[in-house]
């Protein structure tokens, strides 16, 4: 089975943003999409260990921006490699603003923003489906949306050249950023220094 063939579907990628009342967060997704135009709807999938599905869980509120090609890694790196549970995402980040609903929107690298308030919720085990009703649309500029394609051949780093190893030892790299590790062994509780993922995302090299 080739899982790169996932690469190819023509989803784009977005910034979801919710709040609790008291923190700002938000999280990389890549599944929204329009269901219904009248009215007009959204549905979008979000991993249930992420501290933005829980806020909405419990407020129904969100926003979602949508990711431009002109972004860039530094905005992945801030809302996809790390976990709001950890640290304030918005913190010494002035790319964002507050809409009407209370929720910040990302302006940095970003195209539009909708913001949308769920009506229904789809246990999809790892996954919440959130079916939401649109309560605003803004468009921030006219640069191209970013797809996943564009995203793994364009801003994502490229693999860097592979470093010489040593004897009795091997090279594993992250999936996510690319991020080298060089030893006998990969260490099964090793965290990316990048990207903050686990072990099970690198992939043995050589």
């Amino acid at each position: 089975m080739d899982k790169s063939v996932m690469n190819k579907l023509t989803y784009g990628l977005f910034v979801l943003t919710a709040f609790d009342g008291e923190k700002h967060n938000g999280c990389i997704v890549n599944t929204t999409i329009q269901v219904t135009s009248e009215p007009n709807r959204i549905a979008l999938a979000v991993n249930k260990s992420n501290l933005t599905h829980d806020m909405i869980m419990e407020n129904r509120k969100l926003n979602i921006s949508v990711i431009s090609e002109d972004a860039k890694f530094d905005l992945f790196k801030r809302f996809g490699f790390v976990s709001g549970r950890d640290v304030d995402k918005f913190e010494g980040f002035t790319g964002y603003k507050k809409a009407v609903n209370d929720l910040y929107y990302v302006t940095e690298g970003t195209n539009s923003y909708i913001s949308a308030w769920v009506e229904q919720t789809v246990d999809m085990g790892t996954h919440t489906l959130f079916i939401a009703l649109i309560t605003n649309l803004e468009t921030l500029s006219n640069v191209p949306s970013a797809s996943y394609g564009y995203y793994h051949s364009n801003i994502k780093p490229k693999p860097e050249k592979k470093v010489e190893t040593p004897a009795n030892q091997s090279v594993w790299r992250c999936k996510v950023c690319n991020h080298e590790y060089v030893g006998e062994e990969l260490p099964e509780d090793y965290i990316c220094p990048i990207c903050k993922h686990p072990a099970s995302d690198f992939e043995r090299i050589s």
